[in-house]
C-alpha cells in the first residue's frame, strides 16, 4: 500500500529547505513575456497546484486541464498580480474559478456526487487494487477542504503553515481539518481490516 501510507503517519517534519517559496517577481517577469519566468513557477509550483486541483476536481485528466489553463490565466494575468506574499492563494484563487466555471459547464452535476474509481481510465496509473480502495475512500468520503490539505501536504510536500496560508485559513484550522481527515482515514482502514 504505497499511495496513501502517509496518512497513517503522525506528522513528520519536514527539511529545513523543503518550504515552496515563490518569488512574486515571477509574476512581474511573466507580465513583462518572460517565458523563462513562466517555466520557473511552473517547476516550482506543479505539484501544489495538482494536488490542489485533485482535490477540486477528484479527477486526474481534469485536473490537468485546470493547471493548464492556470498556467495560461497567469501568463495572460500576471501583470495584474498584487504582491501580497501569497502568490500561492492567488493562483489557487484561479484554479478553483476556473473549476467552478468548468462545473457549471458540465451540466450541473452534484458536486459531492463521486463515482467509483475501480473501472475509470482516468485513475490507471494507481495499479495497488488498496491503493484505489483508499483514494476512492479519501475522495468520496473527506470534505472539500480536507482533501485539500490531505493532498496539499503529502501531494506537493507543503508544510502546514504554508497551506494554512495558501488557503487563507488559520494554522489552528488546517491543523483540525488534517487531524480530522485522518481520523476518518484511519477509522476507515480499521474498519476495512476487521
Amino acid at each position: 500500500m504505497i499511495l496513501f501510507t502517509f496518512v497513517l503517519q503522525e506528522n513528520t517534519p519536514k527539511e529545513e529547505g523543503d518550504s515552496l517559496a515563490v518569488d512574486e517577481s515571477l509574476f512581474q517577469r511573466i507580465g513583462a513575456g518572460d517565458t523563462d519566468a513562466l517555466d520557473e513557477l511552473y517547476h516550482l509550483t506543479e505539484r501544489a497546484l495538482y494536488a490542489f486541483c485533485v482535490s477540486l476536481t477528484r479527477d486526474h485528466e481534469l485536473s490537468k486541464e485546470i493547471m493548464q489553463e492556470t498556467y495560461l490565466k497567469i501568463l495572460s494575468a500576471a501583470h495584474l498580480y498584487k504582491p501580497m506574499g501569497k502568490p500561492l492563494a492567488w493562483m489557487f484563487t484561479i484554479a478553483k474559478n476556473i473549476y467552478y466555471t468548468e462545473y457549471k459547464k458540465r451540466n450541473r452535476v452534484q458536486l459531492e456526487d463521486t463515482s467509483l474509481l475501480g473501472n475509470d481510465k482516468r485513475f490507471s496509473y494507481v495499479t495497488d487494487l488498496e491503493d484505489r480502495m483508499v483514494l476512492e475512500h479519501v475522495l468520496a468520503h473527506l470534505t472539500e477542504e480536507e482533501r485539500e490539505i490531505i493532498l496539499l501536504y503529502a501531494v506537493s510536500g507543503m508544510k502546514h503553515k504554508e497551506i494554512s496560508e495558501s488557503l487563507g485559513m488559520k494554522l489552528s484550522t488546517v491543523l483540525s481539518k488534517y487531524h480530522r481527515g485522518l481520523k476518518k482515514l484511519r477509522t476507515y482502514l480499521e474498519e476495512g481490516r476487521s
